[in-house]
């Protein structure tokens, strides 16, 4: 989450960053810093009350062993009307605050510098792609008929039971699902990463966390009797774990991996490029995270880059590897 102090030092840096992903971050800024300004404002009234009231505070305290009892009450009467000023400073301060913090939750971070500008995904750069030996057949047939063919997996079925994006996997895909799972944790502990079995519902915090919410949340699936959310991706719960905590040093890189059911109302998702397993709304995935000190973090996304990109050749996979316009990170996979 970008920070008070890079915004009020620097507002036109983050509005230039920023609108390398198509965003027009101008008004929410000025709402923004109006709000912080309005703040900063109050708390200095209520810091000088309170120092006021302590002033006062000393003052009655040596009237009283004086004896002088009333110059101390009517100093005790001065002393009330300041924390009642005080105590509605307090209630004006925690409005103000929740209102900065929404507002710094809805904006995004500011892209590397090495992130393109763009509007399209013809914009992305491509900067690896590989393909296997093999080329697909003039007459190849897609994922959803050989699916059908074969019995590996029924969607009128799990239409039927859950609705469209919910498929049943059976026979040999429900072992293909299940040796691909495998074969993704085993190499991944391999490499050196932790296997985490990870809960499939989090806390509002945790969406927080890794900025699923505020903006993503018409996304998730929410219980709203436990107030907890079906996890999109492993992502949320591996990367929560270490949420809040202090990490000594000589502890990183922390290089964790799970395996995780993932569910994603993808609200809007109409059309041709849902058929199959495109957009469903459970589907399984198998997450690295890595945690690691800023200075070293390209290189560490890298590293994580080169391990998956090896895994699909393993498999004689194609992929090409983006760095996509507008994103988050200067080199992002898109492994296709």
């Amino acid at each position: 989450m970008l920070t008070l102090s890079t915004i009020r030092t620097n507002p036109e840096g983050v509005i230039a960053a920023l609108a390398k992903r198509n965003l027009d971050v101008r008004p929410a800024m000025e709402l923004l810093l109006a709000l912080n300004e309005q703040r900063r404002r109050i708390q200095t009234e209520s810091e000088a009350l309170q120092a006021e009231a302590n002033r006062l505070a000393k003052e009655i305290g040596g009237l009283m062993r004086e004896g002088r009892k009333d110059q101390a009450e009517a100093l005790k009467s001065q002393t009330a009307e300041i924390k009642a000023n005080i105590q509605g400073f307090a209630g004006e301060l925690e409005s103000l605050e929740a209102q900065e913090r929404e507002q710094l939750l809805r904006l995004p971070n500011m892209p590397h510098e090495s992130v393109p500008s763009g509007r399209s995904a013809e914009d992305n750069e491509v900067v690896a792609q590989w393909s296997p030996d093999w080329t697909l057949a003039e007459n190849a047939v897609p994922h959803w008929d050989l699916a059908e063919r074969f019995k590996l997996i029924d969607f009128e079925r799990g239409v039927k039971v859950s609705g469209a994006g919910f498929p049943f996997y059976t026979g040999q895909g429900a072992r293909l699902q299940r040796g691909l799972i495998q074969f993704f944790l085993d190499r991944n502990t391999a490499a050196g990463y932790l296997e985490i079995q990870p809960p499939h519902l989090v806390n509002a915090a945790s969406g927080y966390g890794t900025g699923q919410l505020p903006d993503k949340d018409g996304q998730m699936y929410y219980m709203g009797e436990d107030q907890l959310y079906a996890i999109p991706t492993a992502e949320v719960p591996v990367t929560n774990m270490l949420r809040d905590e202090i990490l000594p040093e000589a502890d990183l890189p922390v290089r964790l991996t799970a395996y995780s059911p993932c569910f994603r109302r993808e609200a809007g998702s109409y059309g041709k490029d849902v058929r199959g397993l495109n957009r469903l709304h459970q589907f399984d995935k198998v997450e690295i995270v890595c945690v690691e000190r800023p200075d070293r973090s390209y290189e560490r996304l890298d590293e994580m880059v080169e391990h998956v990109a090896a895994l699909l050749r393993d498999l004689e996979l194609p992929y090409r590897v983006l760095r996509l316009f507008g994103g988050d990170m200067g080199f992002t996979a898109a492994l296709t």
